[in-house]
């Protein structure tokens, strides 16, 4: 059992805490809207005011939001986790940001005598409830080792790929895959259905074929229902290609399908579906298709 803090408690990662306190872990937690970490503060999580209170209060901590801004607004300031941080504490950043800005926090986390693990999920909300997502991990090699019980609390598909930075190299290598992918699957879809061949037929028949991937099958059913709970939106999704992209014209990769499912990910947003799981790739390219209920 661990004293464990967890700062930002979305969709992930409130289900990343979850399942810390069900792992008998003492948890502290702290989000903007408190509103939305009730239901863990309803099973034990205890709370805080602020990522420092977090963090003095904690052994491990445990970030997870949106955008890098938003990190940079939590670990800064007389309020933020480095204001909290002492010699031998362990900070581990679950968030898909950039690369630079991570790598220049663990410097700034090592000033301070602490230790920083970049180690962002690979995995929906289905998998991290379950489990089953993938965490994959960056710093100090044994750091982590100290660390791999606790991970393990959160799942069992840990791969260590080197150190600060890398995780979250590896985490956008891997997602510019999943709207590249969900849109060749649209564009096949919409041939089928536009000659005839019924949408729910087409996505069953190519979710039994070769080409089926566990990402994509996963999504393939919001082609015909929208999803309750958006699960990874149009927004934080280009956000992961814009650094994918970035980096490729750093290093002088080309990267010329992540280019077009972004211009597509643009036209999402020009509709106004900013908001909507990616899964609305399909009723954008629809749209573009001359279908009525695209």
């Amino acid at each position: 059992m661990a004293r464990v803090g967890f700062i930002g408690l979305g969709k992930m990662g409130g289900r990343v805490a979850s399942r810390l306190l069900d792992a008998g872990h003492i948890v502290t937690g702290y989000n903007r809207t408190q509103a939305k970490a009730q239901w863990l503060l309803d099973v034990g999580m205890q709370w805080a005011t602020s990522p420092r209170q977090v963090t003095e209060q904690s052994e491990v901590i445990l970030s997870m939001v949106t955008h890098t801004a938003a990190l940079q607004e939590i670990c800064h300031g007389e309020d933020g986790i480095l204001a909290g941080l002492q010699p031998g504490k362990v900070y581990i950043d679950m968030s898909t940001i950039s690369v630079d800005v991570s790598r220049a926090l663990a410097q700034q986390v090592a000033a301070k005598g602490a230790h920083m693990l970049d180690a962002p999920i690979s995995g929906n909300i289905v998998h991290v409830t379950e489990g089953t997502c993938s965490l994959i991990v960056g710093g100090e090699r044994a750091i982590f080792e100290l660390v791999r019980p606790l991970l393990q609390d959160i799942t069992s598909k840990i791969n260590y790929v080197g150190g600060n930075g890398q995780a979250l190299l590896m985490k956008i290598a891997i997602n510019l895959s999943l709207p590249v992918q969900f849109l060749g699957f649209c564009e096949g879809i919409l041939l089928a259905e536009k000659n005839g061949i019924p949408r729910a037929t087409a996505i069953e028949t190519w979710r039994n074929s070769a080409l089926a991937s566990p990402a994509t099958s996963h999504r393939a059913p919001f082609v015909l229902h929208k999803p309750e709970e958006v699960w990874f939106d149009v927004a934080m999704m280009q956000k992961d290609l814009l650094l994918a992209l970035e980096m490729g014209r750093q290093l002088n990769i080309p990267l010329p399908s992540t280019a077009i499912t972004n211009e597509m990910l643009t036209s999402a947003r020009g509709m106004g579906l900013a908001e909507k799981d990616f899964a609305i790739l399909f009723e954008v390219l629809g749209r573009m298709a001359g279908l009525k209920n695209g």
